[in-house]
C-alpha cells in the first residue's frame, strides 16, 4: 500500500499490525529506547484547513521518529489555484519522502496520491478522516477491547469522521449502529462498503435504539469547519442527537470526539459536559487524543 487515503485501504490484519507496532513504539519510548526510523526523511504537511491536533501531532510524531516536517498552509502554495494539484504533487515528490494533506475536497488528496511518487496520507478530507479513526481504535485496542464482540454507536452527523469510523469498525468485526437526523445519514456508497466488510450496520433516526447495548458511543461536532452558514439549520436538526445523561444512561466507555478532535468545538454541541463529567472514569477521549503520536501519553498533562 503506497498511500493511505481511506480506512478501506487497510485490511483487518494490517490495521491490527499497525496497532501492535504503535504499541511497541510507545513502550520503547517509555523505557527510553528512542530509535529514529525516519532519520534523514522529510515530510510535507499540506494544510488547506487549519488544525490544532492534526498539525501538532503529525509534526511531533515525525520528529519523535527522527524525521523532519515542513508545514505548508493552503494560502502559501495556492493548491489548485496558483499551482495545479498535479504539479504540487510532482514537485514535492522531488524534495520530500512523504506527504500528509488536510484538505477540503477528497478529490484533491486523490490527485496528490495519483501524481506523487512518494506516499500520501489523508489527514482529513470531506469524505474521510482515516488517521482519526486509527487513533480512536488504537485507544480501544490498548484497553483490551475485543472488536468482534463490540457494538459501536455513532450519534450525530454521518460525516467524514463517521465514514472512517464505521469502515474501520466493520473491518475489525464490530457491530455498528448510526443514529442521524433525516438528510444527514452516512454516504450510501460508504454504507455499502461497510455492509460488505462487517457483521452488522444499522442506520436509524432513533438514538435510544442505536445506543442500546452499545459498548462504545461516538459523536462529533454538528457544525464542522466550512459549514458555518448552515449553523441554525444544523442546530435545529441535531437537537435530539446529543450525547447527554439520557443517552449515556448507566455510562458506557465513550469515545467522544466533540472536544478533542480535529477542530475546536463548543462543548455543548455533540455532547453535554455534565454527561462526560459523570462518565469521566470510563471516558477515553483524552487517552485517544494522546494516541496520535509515538510517545503517546508519556508526557505530563498540564
Amino acid at each position: 500500500m503506497k498511500d493511505f487515503l481511506s480506512c478501506a485501504d487497510l485490511t483487518r490484519e494490517s490495521a491490527l499490525d499497525l496497532f501492535r507496532v504503535a504499541g511497541e513504539l510507545k513502550q520503547r519510548w517509555k523505557s527510553g529506547r528512542r530509535g529514529a526510523p525516519l532519520a534523514g526523511r522529510t515530510f510535507a504537511l499540506i494544510f488547506e484547513k487549519p488544525s490544532l491536533r492534526t498539525r501538532v501531532t503529525f509534526e511531533v510524531g515525525v520528529s519523535q521518529l527522527g524525521g523532519r516536517a515542513v508545514y505548508l498552509a493552503g494560502g502559501e502554495i495556492g493548491l489548485g489555484k496558483r499551482e495545479p494539484v498535479p504539479d504540487v504533487a510532482r514537485n514535492l515528490s522531488r524534495w520530500v519522502d512523504g506527504i500528509a494533506a488536510r484538505v477540503f475536497a477528497h478529490a484533491t488528496v486523490e490527485t496528490l496520491a495519483r501524481e506523487a511518487t512518494v506516499p500520501v496520507i489523508n489527514g482529513l478530507s470531506d469524505v474521510e478522516h482515516p488517521c482519526q479513526a486509527l487513533a480512536d481504535f488504537f485507544t480501544l485496542w490498548e484497553r483490551g477491547v475485543d472488536f468482534t464482540r463490540m457494538k459501536l454507536a455513532w450519534v450525530g452527523d454521518g460525516n467524514n469522521v463517521c465514514h472512517s469510523v464505521i469502515l474501520l469498525g466493520a473491518m475489525l468485526g464490530a457491530r455498528i449502529a448510526v443514529a442521524c437526523p433525516p438528510g444527514y445519514e452516512p454516504d450510501a456508497g460508504v454504507c455499502e462498503q461497510v455492509r460488505r466488510l462487517g457483521p452488522e450496520l444499522e442506520v436509524t433516526e432513533d438514538v435510544p435504539r442505536a445506543v442500546k447495548d452499545a459498548d462504545v458511543i461516538y459523536t462529533d461536532v454538528w457544525i464542522s469547519m466550512g459549514q458555518e452558514a448552515e449553523r441554525e439549520r444544523r442546530l435545529e436538526a441535531f437537537g435530539r442527537y446529543q450525547v447527554n445523561d439520557t443517552v449515556v444512561g448507566a455510562g458506557w466507555p465513550a469515545v467522544d470526539r466533540a472536544r478533542p478532535g480535529g477542530e475546536p468545538a463548543p462543548r455543548a454541541e455533540g455532547h453535554h459536559p455534565g454527561a462526560l463529567g459523570r462518565i469521566a472514569p470510563r471516558c477515553v477521549i483524552r487517552r485517544r487524543s494522546s494516541s496520535r503520536t509515538p510517545a503517546g501519553s508519556t508526557r505530563r498533562s498540564s
